[in-house]
């Protein structure tokens, strides 16, 4: 939506801070001059250490050695959305500090619950490159074309959700047309994802990360050194007062400060199924994981996603505070007015209060972070779709000896097409009405078909063939028919608008992630359970070049030691990570849905001032523990020594590598 064209019934329209050519300037140049540091960066890491992207091991899985640090640092950047920085103050506006709390309770369950997907993928198929190679090893090529749609499916609505929210409030901010946006946002990522391949998304999303959880940070200072603001105490009397002025129905005495609310949760339960959705059937995230040497994986989901928490729950909830707490003075751009629905549902709520607080400034960081966070993510969507085009169709069904060269030049159609398709599809959906908050609701609706089924896949013996291709067949077509059915029922109407509220979204997205448990289960029970064994996966050989005893690509000199001993001590470490990660799953999922959050939920409890004080203060310490992490832990483990690396290299100082059977690539000592 153009800014010129949103406002209110009186024709109060707000003005853009920033003039078009910032817009320009930091979508097109900056996105082109990160693209040049980072081809500049691939070549030369190519030419002093040898990562060769010309090869495909390296061009789609880093060789499979990323380190624990970067890839903690990758797996909050994968979750750092635009959806994520806009989406959580949307909330935060429209339920209180309820909102932000269920956005972060959302995501880190499912991200930490991947590392054990992670880790059994490496132990069970360690040289596969995506999760839909796993799904034809196992039950063929129906079930592998009916995952590849629910996956592509998947990829296009993230998308879509990303680039629909990114390019509205770059639109609101610099007055820069929406469709413009949406188009050129993915010129940088096609760019750098096109030559650097995953190496070059891990470090963009390194220095993306890096800067935008500096700028929350800088937000949830900023915010109380406000004049009109002051300190957390004058901000719980904004928020207190303003739930008197402008009840909110479903709270607990319509007051912001209660995490009894009956909209939020329910929010919070489209997201969490959602989002476990998004996570799974993204093969984004198992391409990161078979990235990440063996023993990175776990610990470096495990620490991702519990520092992931605090980037939606501190921001969300302080932008959130300051817009609810300050929209009925002077200072709030659209007084004398309050938001109209189509500023909260675009995701505006953000920007406007970072406009309040830090005046053009503040609009141009915004700017700047949403267009860091989209194209870190749409990078990690490019990547997983061009897997797919070149390793799931084209050396699947076209080219079974594909050589290198041939899927590096697939991998590449994949970029380019695939980044021109979701700016495509996005502006469809932006034609037809749809916006930031209507995908944000529905997106699980398409997503959580595969969740159970896909699981089960790497997880679960007994799942049949049939089973795996029909569940998610059944699945999907009676999440759509529930939610369609329900938004007619309550609203009288199939529509964009219907269909984007709560209630339909909840029952849509709810059918759509569970009924496939059902079917499953009867179908393998009607058709004789499985017992599959996981030792055929080790049978196909599906990686480029020989993979080492600790599952990482074989150099191309210096002795391998592939003995049997090695190998099971190999298989013993990984089944030691498994249980680890099982344990983390299960804890993340009680601590952030059930023991935090639920008593507090039952209770009716309001906040009061102190605990309001002590509830901000407890997440802007979490999110600059988060900063610290995404910041110094990738360069003390590796980073900085890799960089000294190359600096030796390039000043042709020789280096003395240790043999492999005294040093493995995850840095830990054999045997």
């Amino acid at each position: 939506m153009h800014l010129d064209s949103r406002a209110d019934s009186t024709g109060v329209a707000v003005q853009p801070p920033l003039s078009q050519a910032v817009g320009y300037v930091i979508v097109v140049v900056v996105g082109l001059v990160i693209a040049t540091v980072m081809m500049l960066i691939t070549r030369l890491l190519s030419k002093t250490i040898g990562e060769d992207n010309k090869k495909t091991e390296m061009f789609m899985t880093a060789n499979r050695t990323v380190r624990t640090g970067l890839t903690a640092s990758a797996v909050v950047s994968s979750w750092l959305w635009s959806t994520a920085l806009l989406g959580s103050s949307l909330v935060g506006y429209n339920y209180g500090v309820a909102g932000p709390f269920w956005f972060a309770a959302g995501c880190s369950p499912m991200i930490v619950f991947f590392a054990l997907l992670g880790v059994s993928c490496k132990r069970k198929i360690p040289e596969a490159h995506t999760s839909l190679e796993v799904v034809r090893v196992r039950y063929g090529r129906v079930a592998h074309v009916v995952f590849m749609v629910l996956c592509l499916i998947n990829n296009i609505f993230a998308c879509a959700n990303m680039l629909l929210g990114a390019s509205a409030v770059i639109s609101a901010m610099t007055g820069m047309h929406v469709i413009a946006a949406t188009f050129l946002l993915p010129l940088g990522v096609s760019l750098y994802t096109f030559v650097g391949g995953i190496k070059a998304t891990f470090l963009t999303d390194y220095f993306h990360t890096v800067v935008i959880v500096l700028v929350a940070c800088y937000f949830s200072i900023k915010a109380f050194t406000y004049s009109e603001i002051g300190s957390v105490g004058n901000l719980y009397d904004l928020v207190q007062a303003a739930g008197l002025r402008n009840p909110v129905s479903g709270n607990e005495h319509g007051t912001y400060l209660t995490m009894t609310s009956k909209d939020a949760i329910l929010f919070g339960i489209i997201h969490i199924c959602g989002n476990f959705g998004l996570v799974i059937m993204d093969t984004s995230y198992f391409i990161k994981a078979f990235s990440a040497s063996p023993a990175a994986v776990v610990p470096g989901y495990t620490i991702g996603g519990i520092a992931y928490f605090a980037i939606p729950w501190a921001l969300g909830t302080v932008m959130s505070s300051v817009a609810v707490g300050l929209e009925n003075t002077p200072v709030f751009p659209t007084y004398p007015r309050r938001m109209s629905a189509s500023e909260v549902s675009s995701g505006l709520v953000l920007p406007y209060s970072a406009l309040t607080i830090a005046g053009s400034g503040g609009a141009a960081a915004v700017v700047l972070i949403t267009f860091m966070a989209v194209t870190s993510t749409l990078s990690a969507q490019v990547i997983a779709v061009s897997s797919i085009i070149s390793f799931d169709i084209y050396r699947e069904y076209f080219n079974k000896s594909a050589s290198d060269r041939q899927i590096i030049r697939w991998s590449h159609f994949g970029v380019v097409f695939f980044a021109l398709f979701s700016a495509a599809f996005s502006t469809m959906l932006y034609y037809v009405g749809a916006d930031l908050q209507w995908t944000l609701y529905m997106l699980g609706v398409v997503t959580c078909p595969g969740i159970f089924p896909m699981a089960f896949t790497v997880l679960w013996r007994r799942q049949t063939r049939l089973a795996a291709i029909l569940a998610p067949v059944l699945g999907l077509a009676t999440g759509l028919a529930v939610w369609l059915s329900t938004a007619h029922h309550f609203y009288g109407a199939v529509t964009v608008s219907s269909t984007g509220q709560v209630l339909p979204c909840v029952y849509g997205t709810v059918a759509s992630a569970f009924s496939p448990i059902l079917y499953s289960l009867i179908i393998t029970l009607l058709t004789g359970p499985q017992r599959y064994d996981w030792a055929e996966f080790k049978k196909e050989h599906l990686a480029l070049e020989k993979l080492d005893s600790d599952l990482t690509t074989a150099h191309q000199a210096g002795p391998r030691h592939n003995d049997t001993t090695e190998i099971l001590a190999d298989a013993k470490e990984l089944k030691r990570w498994a249980r680890i990660a099982g344990f983390w799953s299960v804890a993340t999922f009680l601590g952030h849905w059930v023991i935090w959050p639920l008593p507090m939920y039952g209770s009716r409890y309001i906040f009061g001032k102190g605990f309001f004080v002590a509830w901000i203060i407890v997440a802007i310490i979490w999110l600059w523990l988060t900063l610290l992490m995404v910041t110094f832990y990738p360069l003390i483990d590796g980073g900085i020594e890799q960089t000294l690396l190359v600096f030796r290299k390039l000043i042709g100082k020789k280096t003395v590598e240790q043999p492999r059977d005294e040093k493995r690539s995850d840095g830990s000592e054999s045997g």
